[in-house]
């Protein structure tokens, strides 16, 4: 919705609206929810500073020269990485519960990924960044002094 001036809502309701107490009291019940909507923008809590994790698909649990396949996920900064799987097996919990969810429930961490809304994914505070698995490679975390060719 677009947003107007205050003063430029006064004067057309002063070219379009004889009565001045009218006016007045129309302004006056703009203020009062202006004020009252920057309260509500006070009150609300600060937004929540998260950070961003892959959560890797290692079903042989060996990492080395293997294909991966991971989902990227985002929690709040302050929150252990590895709370990651819990999350979204309650994610998928709750999504069995509703009507969509007994009709098709999931079964797998890539199915609750694809099929559960965000907003139970919220509730877990857990963000899915990723609902289609990606590729992952493994490095030796090293920058070779010569250039490789």
């Amino acid at each position: 919705m677009p947003k107007i001036d205050v003063e430029t809502l006064k004067f057309i309701l002063q070219r379009n609206e004889p009565d001045i107490r009218k006016v007045n009291e129309i302004m006056q019940e703009i203020e009062m929810e202006l004020k009252a909507e920057e309260e509500e923008k006070l009150n609300r809590p600060p937004p929540v500073k998260k950070q961003f994790s892959i959560l890797i698909a290692d079903v042989e649990g060996e990492l080395k020269d293997k294909d991966l396949t991971g989902w990227v996920v985002q929690i709040p900064e302050d929150d252990s990485v590895s709370l990651c799987p819990e999350r979204i097996i309650n994610a998928a919990y709750e999504f069995n519960t509703t009507p969509k969810g007994q009709r098709m429930p999931v079964e797998t961490i890539g199915e609750a990924c694809e099929a559960v809304t965000a907003k139970l994914f919220k509730e877990q505070n857990i963000w899915i960044k990723t609902k289609v698995p990606v590729l992952a490679v493994t490095t030796a975390n090293k920058i070779p002094m010569a250039k490789v060719e």
